[in-house]
Parts: C-alpha cells; sequence; structure tokens
C-alpha cells in the first residue's frame, strides 16, 4: 500500500499500482467464477483442486468402465434371449415327437401308418438340427457346442464389472439328436414293459447321413431296413423322448438361473454407477448459488477497484498546483 507523501511523487504512482494489483486480482477471479459458470464444474484443471480432480478422474473412469459392464449385461441377456428361443422350440419339437410316438404305439396303427409316424419324426429331429445350426450370434453358434464339435459345452464368460474378476459364466449344451437321444451302439435307449433300460433295435440314430455326428433319428433295422419299428419300439422310444425333454428341461433352467444372475447384476451396476456419479458430481460440479452470490461480490469489487485506480490516476496532477 502507498505510504504518506507518495501522492507527492509523479515518477511512481504506487497507489495506482496497488489499484492495478487489486484490480487483476479482481478480474481473474470473475474471470474463473464466469467460467465455473459456464461449465457448471467447480474444478476445471488440475490447478483448481489437485487432489480433488485426480479423485474425479479415477472416479470417472470407474463409472465409465461400470456403464460399459451394464451394456455387456444387456447383450449376455440378449445372448440367452436367443438361445432360450431356440430351446423352446426344440422343446416344442420333442413334445409333438412325444404325441407322435404315442399314436404310433397303439396297435389300431397298421405298419404303412407307423412308417409315416416314423418319417414325421424324423422329420422334426431334423428340424431339431437345423435350429441348433441356425442360432448364431455374432461368430458363436450356440448351440452347437465349442468350435462346432457338436460334444462339448461352449462356456461364455461374460465381463459384467469393471474389475478383471467380475465375470459371469453362462454354459450352453449342445443340442442336437445324437446329445439328446444317447445311442448305444447306434440304438436309442428306452424302457420295456418292465422298466428295464433296453436298445431299440428297430429305432437308432445315424451319424452317416447328411447331419452326420449330429445324427438323424431312423426308424427302421440297422441291420435290414426293411424292417421297420414296431408298436412296441415305439411304448420303448416314449421313455426316450422322455428323457430328451428332460436334457432339454435342464438346459432351460441353466439358462434360466443365468438370466437371473445378470438380472441382479443389472441393478447393482445400476446402482453402483448411480453412486459414483453422484461422488463424482459432488467433487467436480458447481453449486450455482454460491458461484452467483460470488459473481455480483466480484461484480461489486470490480467496479470499486475500477474507481479506485481512476482516482489514484488523478492524483500525480495535484503537483501541478506547486508548479502554478
Amino acid at each position: 500500500m502507498s505510504s504518506f507523501g507518495d501522492l507527492n511523487r509523479i515518477n511512481t504512482n504506487i497507489q495506482s499500482m496497488d489499484s492495478q494489483l487489486s484490480l487483476n486480482r479482481i478480474n481473474r477471479g470473475l474471470a474463473e467464477n464466469q467460467m465455473r459458470m459456464s461449465t457448471g464444474l467447480r474444478i476445471n484443471r488440475a490447478e483448481d483442486d489437485a487432489a480433488g480432480y485426480s479423485i474425479a478422474t479415477k472416479l470417472s473412469s470407474r463409472v465409465t468402465a461400470l456403464n460399459q459392464a451394464l451394456q455387456n449385461v444387456g447383450d449376455a441377456k440378449s445372448v440367452l434371449d436367443i438361445a432360450e428361443s431356440s430351446f423352446d422350440t426344440i422343446m416344442d419339437s420333442l413334445i409333438e415327437m412325444k404325441g407322435l410316438a404315442t399314436q404310433a404305439a397303439n396297435d389300431t396303427l397298421g405298419a404303412t401308418e407307423r412308417g409315416y409316424i416314423g418319417e414325421q419324426i424324423t422329420a422334426l429331429g431334423n428340424d431339431i438340427n437345423e435350429i441348433a445350426n441356425q442360432t448364431v450370434f455374432q461368430d458363436y453358434q450356440l448351440l452347437n457346442g465349442l468350435n462346432g464339435d457338436f460334444e462339448t459345452d461352449l462356456t461364455l464368460t461374460f465381463q459384467v464389472g469393471e474389475r478383471p474378476q467380475d465375470v459371469l459364466q453362462a454354459n450352453l449344451s449342445p443340442v442336437n439328436v445324437a446329445e439328446l437321444f444317447e445311442a448305444d451302439g447306434g440304438n436309442v435307449v428306452g424302457e420295456n414293459a418292465d422298466g428295464d433300460a433296453v436298445n431299440i433295435a428297430n429305432i437308432r440314430v445315424d451319424t452317416t447321413g447328411s447331419y452326420g455326428v449330429q445324427g438323424s433319428l431312423v426308424f427302421t433295422d440297422g441291420a435290414d431296413p426293411a424292417v421297420e419299428a414296431t408298436a412296441e419300439d415305439f411304448r420303448s422310444f416314449i421313455t426316450a423322448i422322455d428323457e430328451a425333454i428332460t436334457k432339454m428341461s435342464q438346459r432351460v433352467n441353466d439358462i434360466g438361473m443365468s438370466q437371473s444372475s445378470l438380472s441382479i447384476r443389472e441393478v447393482t451396476l445400476s446402482q453402483a454407477i448411480s453412486a459414483n456419479q453422484s461422488a463424482v458430481s459432488r467433487i467436480m460440479d458447481a453449486d450455482f448459488a454460491k458461484e452467483q452470490s460470488e459473481s455480483v461480490r466480484l461484480q461489486i469489487l470490480q467496479q470499486t477497484a475500477t474507481s479506485a485506480l481512476a482516482q489514484a490516476n488523478m492524483g500525480p496532477q495535484s503537483v501541478l498546483g506547486f508548479i502554478g
């Protein structure tokens, strides 16, 4: 601050310099205040609050990862929904198979009619293989096993969190005639009237045809194709269909549990995103009520500092009185 007698000097106007310093400080504060109000952020640069900026940046990175994880969960549910819809269609085919097998087990039908029913069941089995072949998401054949080997389960690992260990696995077992109707030496295994497991001599899984290892149901004797399945064969075949339906039910149950886990993760991630975003907001966001009050204060100070500077610049003119 200027001292007594400084106004009598004209080469150096200390009072003006003090006023300029004060005005510059106020203008700088006003500029920062206007930036906070224009961006809505309390911290716009690291120098504003180095510790707060570092913490908020880390939290923001976590929020970004959590948002992506939430998107991953949605994609994972879509994958399982596709598989589930195919499972439902396959289950419908198996149920239709059971109705046809029950019809063929009745002695009111002749060999010709049973042959027609056998052809229908074969076609339904081939449809199951086709559904498995066409159930695709991105590059994955979901129902044809690992790398399309038709036997090994496909395990999908979903990243459902921001940490490496935040994963959820879903197993999709292959779905085809050979897997659903496990054959012993080619013959489908059913049950006789006493409930004992038996190889059905005239109903088998053919893995040499157009569907290869996926298999196709054939209702004739392997040694003599002219010998067709009988009513007794179809009675035993009903239990084989029941076993296939049980396997499909287990697959549907597994998918349901995975979908339930994904839904829980979805809720958890949404809550985590909200909490972390709230923490970032408390650190980074500007309080507009406070900033508006500060803006009014700085504008008043700017006006008073400008007036003081003007007066300080007029001070040296009083020296002219000594000359006059």
